[in-house]
């Protein structure tokens, strides 16, 4: 079996998110369904891990096995051409035949965009928040998260998700202007956790939690955490990483919303 490795990028706007499922479009289905035109077989397909309906990627990682070799060139064009718009393969590399996007994963970051403004552009790519926010009380809250932690409170059904700890390897964020950025490195994530994360973060930010409330949180399991869950539309599987890669560097958005009056 010939296996590759690609690397795509897509807006996750009209999409159930990635994994296939009986009712809806996903950017799983788009791409097997690319993937099978092309090679006029059934292909086996996997991605790195699951983004949520709405959720976008700048660099999601899926291996493609199929039966027929193709130049990477070459079959990147053919699958670039047969996809949506808004789902777009950046790279295509030949892997081994044991390679699997998700098992072969190392660590996966997300990038989560704030914008302090109204938007006419950016609206599908941001959580505007209408409220002042106290950056530094949003730091401060964030640093809670590092670590190792039973993220159980920070989980959509935490009892369907096997072992609810979670070692988050790296959280930070950064104000550009009119835009708060934060990024959350782990080896896995649980359902729906980085946006509970950020939406108790931005309550905090807000005035309306204490940090010490969110310490509580992480020490005890409660099922409170769920209301404030951020939208989808600000979330972003920024990079996935695998043996030999480094992790991303500067943290930067991914479209930006910056004040030009």
């Amino acid at each position: 079996m010939a296996t590759w490795k690609l690397t795509l990028e897509y807006k996750g706007t009209k999409y159930q998110g990635w994994q296939e499922q009986t009712k809806g479009k996903t950017v799983q289905g788009e791409l097997r369904r690319a993937a099978e035109d092309l090679f006029q077989e059934r292909v086996d397909l996997g991605g790195s891990g699951r983004t949520d309906a709405g959720v976008h990627a700048l660099a999601q990682v899926a291996h493609l096995r199929a039966s027929r070799k193709k130049p990477e060139r070459i079959l990147m064009q053919e699958l670039n051409d047969r996809l949506p718009a808004d789902i777009h393969i950046l790279k295509v590399e030949p892997a081994p035949e044991r390679f699997h996007a998700r098992h072969s994963a190392l660590t996966r970051y997300y990038l989560y965009q704030i914008s302090t403004r109204k938007s006419a552009f950016a609206k599908d790519f941001i959580w505007w928040i209408k409220r002042p926010l106290d950056f530094p009380r949003m730091e401060e809250c964030l640093r809670l998260f590092a670590g190792r932690h039973d993220f159980a409170s920070f989980s959509e059904k935490p009892e369907e998700q096997g072992s609810t700890l979670v070692e988050v390897e790296e959280i930070r964020a950064a104000r550009l202007e009119d835009m708060i950025l934060v990024r959350i490195g782990a080896s896995h994530f649980l359902w729906k956790m980085v946006r509970r994360v950020i939406g108790v973060t931005v309550q905090v930010g807000a005035g309306e939690l204490e940090v010490s409330t969110v310490r509580q949180f992480l020490e005890e399991r409660t099922n409170q955490v769920g209301q404030w869950t951020a939208p989808s539309s600000g979330l972003f599987l920024e990079k996935v990483l695998y043996t030999g890669d480094g992790p991303p560097l500067l943290l930067r958005p991914a479209l930006p919303v910056f004040s030009i009056v």
